[in-house]
């Protein structure tokens, strides 16, 4: 029976759920809008109090300067003698000077009537100096004794500025009255070009300070009738009747920041554009995420559908399977016995390799004791052969009645046992991974002790030993017996390769001192290695010699001995001909005594 399938989602079910999801779009843009406007606000007060502070630093440098510079005598001269043309003179470019350091705009003394003495702009068209501004209250203010403080439009220069006026004193008596006017206007220049707009309005409510030029002397609220009479009679504006300016609340964000000691108001006003865009954009955004939620709820609908055209796909394949194996079942049993077969064939199988693998360790154990007769075999013929020398010479000194070189050669003869005693002692460390440290050993005498042991064979054999060595001793880390015997094994395979050479024969030996250690040199005439020999020289049993001659042990040996000093031994061909091999030592601490070194006559 057919599986029956989900019918394909409508499209107005969709519209449907889109109308019952778009109401969540308005707490969407409040929320949008309330973040917005906190971070605008935020924003704005730091902006504000920023400016609030350089606006009051810019006053609080000027403030004190009119009680200080009333004290200095050149303006008290001027009056004292307001027609003295020469005090009026030095007090006006004192006054000039003191301006230009500090940066007022402009610093004037008046007498009490309000007539200015002297100025520092006295050489200036628009020269203060016989101009009477009593009319100002910071005039009036400094000759009650206080602080005069007035911000307006100077009546001469047309210029705004804010005003400082201090009472010049003698004594109790008021004499006179320095005022200050600072320049305000590079304050507006700080605002920059921004959209927010900033706005600074007095006592009266008139704009003093903006960033907007057009809004300058401007009232943002109705004046009273005392208000503008003020304003009529101290003239701090360039018109008497400022005109409104009508700022409307829904265009502009404002901020307000109170100043008490000057009575000013200080506004940030930031265009509405600046909230109203960004949460239009957050509404795009999650109508945009609306409509994707519409339509992954589609595709979901879509996939669902298809899932189960699937599923039902599916188990007619899986009946269709379930036939097929049912016919591969009997198949398979039929190779499931064949199998079983092999497998028994294969366990006998693997049975015989078990015993053909005893029998390769039975001969390899068999190899093994093979391998440690040859090498104690080879290491002590040498020290027999000289035992042997050393008791026929001592036969013929006692037929010559010569008792005392018998005992030397018979005291020879003993320590010999004694090197081959110990020679089997390192043979058998060597069999057990002898793990004694390295000690410090001269390197002379070592060689001096292997070249003795061979002295006959090389007269025999008439070789030429030409030595190179160093007259202070060369000091190894090394074993004492076991140094000596791959010097012997390396000189005697030397004397074997000159065997086959007709004569002259020669044998060089040469040492020095490196940077590493202590490098030794054993090189001979012979025919050198082949190409094989350089690659197997070290390899166990492997001997270009007869079977008779060796059983390819004695480089293995010292190649082994070499790790065990930390040393390296290595074989080349000499480009003269012959072989060389290089024996690499670590040095050794010197030692206080010499081991002393055989008979080299023997």
């Amino acid at each position: 029976m057919k599986p029956t399938l989900p019918h394909r989602p409508r499209w107005r079910s969709l519209a449907l759920l889109a109308l019952c999801l778009a109401p969540l779009l308005w707490p969407l843009e409040h929320l949008a809008e309330r973040y917005y406007r906190s971070e605008l606000a935020s924003q704005n007060r730091q902006t504000l109090d920023l400016y609030v502070a350089n606006l009051l630093g810019t006053l609080h440098r000027y403030e004190v300067l009119p009680q200080i510079l009333g004290d200095l005598p050149a303006l008290r001269a001027v009056l004292g003698a307001p027609d003295d043309g020469v005090t009026q003179g030095n007090a006006n470019r004192l006054l000039n000077n003191i301006a230009a350091q500090t940066g007022a705009e402009v610093m004037y003394l008046m007498d009490t009537s309000g007539k200015t003495l002297a100025a520092s702009n006295w050489d200036k068209r628009d020269s203060f100096v016989g101009r009477n501004f009593s009319f100002r209250p910071y005039f009036s203010e400094a000759m009650a004794g206080r602080l005069g403080r007035f911000f307006g439009l100077g009546t001469t220069s047309a210029k705004r500025g804010y005003f400082f006026a201090a009472a010049v004193r003698k004594g109790e008596t008021i004499i006179g009255v320095l005022v200050i006017k600072v320049d305000l206007d590079h304050t507006e220049s700080l605002w920059g070009k921004t959209p927010e707009q900033l706005l600074v309005t007095d006592h009266n409510g008139v704009v003093i300070l903006t960033s907007r030029p057009e809004w300058r002397f401007r009232a943002t609220r109705t004046l009273s009738d005392a208000e503008r009479a003020a304003i009529t009679a101290i003239q701090p504006y360039p018109t008497r009747e400022p005109r409104p300016l009508n700022l409307s609340s829904d265009a502009w964000l404002t901020q307000t920041h109170d100043i008490a000691e000057t009575g000013w108001s200080v506004s940030i006003l930031a265009p509405r554009t600046l909230i109203d865009r960004p949460v239009r954009t957050v509404v795009a955004i999650g109508g945009a995420t609306l409509l994707v939620v519409m339509l992954l709820v589609g595709l979901m609908m879509q996939r669902r559908r298809h899932y189960l055209e699937r599923i039902a796909f599916e188990a007619k394949a899986r009946r269709e399977l379930e036939g097929r194996v049912a016919e591969r079942t009997s198949d398979l049993e039929g190779l499931n016995r064949r199998l079983k077969q092999e497998v028994l064939e294969r366990e006998q199988a693997q049975q015989e390799l078990v015993r053909a693998q005893d029998d390769l360790v039975q001969a390899g154990k068999l190899s093994a004791l093979g391998t440690m007769s040859a090498s104690i075999s080879h290491e002590l013929n040498q020290p027999l052969a000289a035992i042997r020398s050393y008791a026929e010479n001592a036969e013929v000194l006692l037929d010559h009645q010569r008792t005392e070189d018998a005992r030397g050669n018979l005291k020879l003869i003993s320590e010999l046992t004694g090197r081959m005693a110990s020679i089997i002692a390192h043979l058998r460390a060597f069999a057990r991974r002898d793990r004694h440290a390295p000690e410090s050993v001269a390197l002379q005498p070592a060689l001096d002790d292997a070249l003795a042991l061979l002295a006959k064979r090389r007269r025999s054999m008439e070789v030429e030993l030409i030595r190179d060595l160093p007259a202070a001793t060369l000091w190894v880390e090394a074993g004492e017996t076991r140094l000596r015997q791959v010097l012997g094994n390396l000189l005697a395979n030397a004397l074997d390769a000159l065997t086959e050479k007709g004569p002259p024969r020669k044998l060089w030996l040469s040492a020095e001192a490196t940077a590493d250690g202590v490098n030794l040199y054993i090189r001979d005439n012979g025919p050198g290695f082949c190409m094989e020999a350089l690659g197997r020289a070290s390899e166990p049993f492997y001997t270009t010699k007869t079977r008779t001659q060796g059983l390819g042990l004695g480089l293995a040996i010292c190649e082994t001995l070499m790790r065990a000093f930390g040393g390296e031994l290595s074989f080349a061909n000499h480009k003269q001909g012959g072989a060389l091999i290089t024996l690499r030592l670590r040095a050794g601490a010197p030692g206080v005594s010499l081991q002393p070194s055989e008979d080299r006559s023997a």
